[in-house]
């Protein structure tokens, strides 16, 4: 959630945030009213319990038809500050209500608009010309299924549609992926992490998932616990409601865990094989550092994903996304997104966001920093999306037999391979 005090003092920036997100503009005038309400029905509160606390002095010291005049201002009181403290109950409830509605600030830099609206930062790597090379490319399914790697008809059986098996050398690419991801970020200096897949609404909603991405997430109703889409959620949650010293920071921790999203609203998108997919698995990075470092930091995350990516040898650029795609958190957020021949586009692989305070308020994450205590940021980075990375690298690096050479990155984790082989004509 943002500052109250920014509200008050710049409603003006608040609305536009809202504009350039395309969030009700309105939200911002309802949520400055219900402060307002807030904050006087606590002055009058105050204000009872004080006149409240003083006549209990003076009846003690009263006698006769003062005694009787004073207790009777003494009942009159009681229910006053009762009701005053209702109103203060309600406006607070309803002031939190609003606020949890409101979107992060959008950066200023931040380009304007919806999905396509984003601004391209750089390029990295060619695309082949499989013409010149003499063969039609084939797709990531194609490809997997001659490789004995991807099943997604079993898949489809067992759990329904959008859900797949990986299968000999497709289990065995996922494990190298998450190794060398793992190995790259241990080695930058983050702490890995095994994390829950089920989490409670409080971590949830803290990061800010069950607003407008709340019909992506699934929720066990008997238990009350959240299938987790990213470890973002439990990492932004491991220190829910703590204090850290600002020696301590920055604090990175790259989690791995199973993810799973409805994917709703998108029906009749990327159907065929394990783009779009209800469950995956992914390494995440996670910071969290003081609010004046957050976009120094972002840039660090985006620089551990391109490494990330120009490791594996995959062509790809990076977007700056527009203020109507960054998600409730994100004040900015960058995609990283790799080129997929068959598609002829480039698709996001990774993603990083700065979400400022944002999480931290909603969680009550704070520092310490010379005896005063304060929010601190959080900021996200995906380093490895299992499933897409596989379609990129099957597809990237195909040959015209239906092989597909082994990023050499990759070639330790997967006992010295140099290619994977056709298994199935």
């Amino acid at each position: 959630m943002i500052d109250l005090r920014l509200l008050r003092e710049d409603p003006d920036r608040v609305r536009a945030s809202q504009r350039a997100r395309g969030e009700d503009v309105a939200l911002v005038d309802s949520l400055l009213s219900a402060d307002e309400r807030r904050r006087s029905s606590g002055v009058r509160f105050d204000e009872l319990r004080a006149e409240q606390k003083g006549l209990g002095k003076l009846i003690g010291k009263a006698t006769g038809d003062e005694k009787a005049e004073l207790l009777k201002r003494a009942s009159q009181l009681a229910a006053d500050v009762k009701t005053a403290d209702a109103e203060r109950d309600k406006a607070d409830a309803e002031t939190q209500e609003l606020l949890q509605r409101l979107g992060n600030l959008v950066h200023p830099d931040v380009p304007v608009g919806g999905e396509e609206d984003f601004v391209t930062l750089e390029t990295h790597g060619t695309h082949r010309d499989f013409a010149a090379e003499g063969f039609e490319p084939r797709d990531h399914l194609e490809l997997g299924q001659l490789l004995g790697a991807i099943d997604v008809e079993r898949g489809a059986k067992v759990s329904g549609s959008r859900f797949y098996f990986l299968t000999g050398v497709g289990a065995l690419l996922e494990l190298a992926l998450v190794n060398a991801a793992i190995a790259q970020a241990t080695a930058a200096g983050f702490t890995p992490m095994l994390t829950p897949a089920l989490v409670r609404p409080q971590s949830m909603a803290g990061t800010g998932f069950l607003g407008q991405a709340a019909q992506d997430v699934y929720h066990l109703d008997k238990d009350d616990l959240y299938l987790v889409g990213t470890s973002e959620v439990p990492l932004a949650a491991y220190h829910m409601d703590e204090i850290i010293d600002a020696e301590r920071l920055p604090l990175r921790y790259a989690g791995f865990s199973p993810c799973f999203r409805r994917e709703a609203g998108s029906h009749g998108k990327d159907t065929r094989g394990i783009f779009r997919v209800h469950q995956f698995d992914k390494v995440e990075m996670f910071s969290y550092v003081l609010p004046e470092d957050s976009q120094a930091e972002h840039q660090r995350l985006l620089e551990w994903e391109k490494q990330w990516l120009t490791s594996l040898e995959l062509p790809f650029r990076v977007i700056d996304v527009a203020s109507a795609d960054l998600g409730a958190s994100a004040s900015r957020k960058y995609d990283c997104e790799a080129w997929i021949p068959t598609q002829g586009k480039y698709r996001e692989l990774t993603s990083t966001s700065d979400c400022t305070e944002f999480q931290s308020r909603r969680l009550s994450i704070r520092v310490r920093e010379d005896k005063k205590v304060r929010p601190l940021a959080t900021l996200n980075g995906t380093l490895c999306a299992v499933p897409r990375t596989i379609v990129a690298i099957l597809e990237n690096h195909q040959q015209a037999d239906g092989s597909v050479r082994v990023p050499e990155v990759l070639r330790p984790y997967l006992g010295g391979r140099e290619v994977l082989e056709p298994v199935a004509k």
